[in-house]
């Protein structure tokens, strides 16, 4: 009959915590040292791919204009809260939509109100509004 052997385990807690901390510390430096290696050779790279696409492709960025002006900035910020607004009121119509009795009961209502909680659409949207009131 072979002898089994025993395998005894010693736990020694210094040991432990210093070959823990020196692989994080390991592990950071490889991070540190692969981001600033990349940030050295990204623009090498890119150079050349830019330089081999056709103009239509790639068009360098302009050169930034020292001051934008005023209006065109407030009339960006304008539409962008106009397009808030209309989502909101979307919204707003939907969950009131939902919340109506009546709509239980009708199930091209009930089709469109779970169209537009898996996959919302305009065209969704626009049929809550429409078969839900």
């Amino acid at each position: 009959m072979p002898r089994t052997r025993e395998l005894k385990i010693t736990l020694k807690p210094l040991q432990l915590i210093l070959c823990v901390a020196f692989g994080l510390w390991l592990g950071a430096v490889a991070i540190i040292g692969s981001v600033w290696l990349a940030l050295l050779l990204w623009p090498q790279q890119v150079q050349p791919l830019a330089k081999a696409l056709p103009p239509s492709v790639y068009q360098p960025a302009p050169a930034p204009t020292a001051v934008a002006p005023a209006q065109d900035a407030q009339a960006e910020m304008f539409e962008r809260y106009k397009h808030i607004l209309h989502k909101q009121e979307q919204q707003q119509a939907a969950e009131a939509a939902q919340g109506n009795p009546r709509n239980l009961n009708s199930p091209k209502c009930q089709f469109w109100l779970q169209q537009n909680r898996t996959a919302p659409t305009d065209k969704s949207q626009a049929n809550v509004l429409e078969f839900c009131y």
